[in-house]
């Protein structure tokens, strides 16, 4: 009898010598990885645990820092100006879009791996290893972009009372008489060290933190509001639909992290219910606080005047509000430090998850005797990204960033669909509406999304994804839990003839 994980293959049909690219994992092998007692991680977050996740990993650089340079643009792409308010509307609806894909993915299947695990099950094993690979990208990077956006916000926030750190100590080498970037390493080696503990104690942190930033973002929005004239938001897209569309194409930047509450399905107390009201609720929420923020700022501030490093607490500042501008740079240090947390999360959960099927190293799937963490991957994310931090300048990650989580998107939506016709009969404790239209015009709205990325920005894509292609050709086809399968049925079939 062959194996469960071989059956229902959609692309089964397919020439033997491609089979490997299109085998796929099933449901119930899936499930029974998860539970098995190697590799079972501790249950132990509640409904608020994971929308405080997902809150705590949407809210940070994204509203605080990259708003301004979407309202005023740069030498890429053209600013949004007072129409980045719908610029975070469109943004807000795509993520929404793949947001019910992901519900619907993550009450069905409450594994670690995400969009990664999603794929294998229903797209096969080449484009889940591609899907991972993205993963990594848009995570790692994200990590090592967020964890060196806090130090500067770290340094102001010094500044601010009266203490400097030298320069050598916080600046990789060759920027500013710059050796290494400490307060960026130490804040991601502290934040590994928390993760390493378990997850329950993670989640505190991060909700205490979320509650401390979304204080801050209320406030500048109630004292702002004060400060507003209308006369600023005209002309209100002043590069027209090109300059909304290539804001919300890296203002979506503000929006990754929702996805990241799915990679801890293992460890929620009721994934069915829980995660996709997590899922939805931080999205919804953050979205309507995103459009306030952006009506409030651009009131307060003509566009072309809006700085691009600090644009909400400069805001405050020219307003007379230097006191706001001081309590808005602790609460964006406190919003960073919840982002770093749950992109660490969804990077170390992804590892796990690919480690756990054999594409990836097995000593990377191991778990703390004690704390029932996946304590390797943990080391492995917190020492890379805390190197990279401490010694490295990266430019326009967030475009990078972006990239790699639209693309999951894409394939995730893409295999709402496909699940839906292979697997009629799952149980799915939520389904997406109006099926196949939504995750379709989710699909359209992600890939639209993609055509306003830098031309750059793609040729970097591609370039990393050649280079997963190589990867998981040379190792993980070969050494993949399907592979193993795969030898053994064949042994068995040609036993029996």
């Amino acid at each position: 009898m062959r194996s469960s994980a071989a059956s229902s293959r959609p692309f089964s049909r397919l020439p033997a010598v491609g089979n490997f690219l299109f085998r796929t994992k099933s449901i119930e092998q899936i499930l029974a990885d998860s539970n098995h007692p190697e590799h079972r991680l501790k249950k132990s977050l509640s409904v608020w645990d994971l929308t405080a996740l997902g809150i705590g990993g949407i809210i940070g650089t994204g509203i605080f820092v990259l708003i301004g340079t979407a309202v005023v643009g740069d030498a890429n792409r053209p600013g949004a100006g007072p129409g980045i308010i719908l610029s975070f509307i469109l943004s807000g609806m795509t993520c929404a879009l793949a947001a019910l894909c992901y519900a619907e993915f993550a009450a069905m299947l409450p594994v670690a791996g995400s969009a990664y695990t999603y794929s294998y099950a229903t797209l096969g094993e080449f484009l889940a290893w591609i899907t991972g690979w993205n993963l990594i990208l848009e995570y790692g990077v994200a990590c090592v972009v967020v964890a060196i956006g806090w130090s500067g916000y770290f340094n102001n926030v010094l500044k601010i009372i009266g203490l400097h750190l030298p320069a050598w100590a916080t600046h990789p080498p060759g920027v500013d008489g710059g050796l290494i970037n400490l307060p960026a390493a130490i804040i991601v080696l502290f934040v590994t060290s928390v993760l390493v503990r378990g997850m329950k104690e993670s989640a505190r942190a991060t909700g205490f933190i979320v509650m401390i930033k979304l204080a801050v973002i209320l406030f500048f929005i109630a004292v702002g509001s004060s400060s507003m004239e209308p006369a600023n938001w005209t002309p209100f897209m002043p590069n027209g639909f090109q300059g909304v569309g290539a804001a919300a194409a890296i203002v979506f930047f503000a929006f990754i992290g929702f996805d990241a509450v799915s990679t801890t399905a293992e460890e929620a107390n009721n994934p069915q219910k829980d995660l996709p009201i997590g899922i939805i609720t931080s999205l919804g929420l953050c979205t309507v606080l995103y459009v306030l923020v952006a009506a409030v700022l651009t009131g307060m501030v003509p566009y072309q005047q809006i700085d691009i490093h600090a644009p909400v607490a400069e805001a405050l500042r020219v307003a007379g509000f230097r006191w706001g501008a001081a309590l808005v740079a602790t609460g964006a240090l406190a919003g960073i430090t919840s982002v770093l947390f749950v992109m660490m999360i969804g990077q170390i959960r992804v590892f796990f998850a690919m480690s756990r099927d054999r594409l990836l190293g097995p000593w990377l799937s191991a778990v703390h005797p004690r704390f029932r963490t996946p304590h390797h991957a943990t080391w492995v994310t917190g020492i890379g990204v805390a190197t990279l931090a401490a010694f490295v300048q990266i430019g326009e990650a967030a475009d990078m960033t972006n990239i790699g989580t639209l693309f999951a998107f894409v394939l995730v939506c893409a295999a709402v669909i496909v699940l839906r016709r292979v697997k009629p009969n799952q149980p799915r404790p939520f389904r997406v509406p109006f099926m196949p239209w939504l995750p379709l015009l989710g699909m359209a709205a992600c890939l639209g999304l993609m055509a306003f990325l830098p031309m750059v920005t793609w040729i970097r894509f591609g370039v990393w994804s050649a280079i997963g292609t190589v990867v998981y050709l040379l190792y993980g086809r070969h050494h993949s839990r399907l592979a193993e399968q795969d030898v053994s049925t064949t042994g068995s079939d040609m036993t029996r003839g």
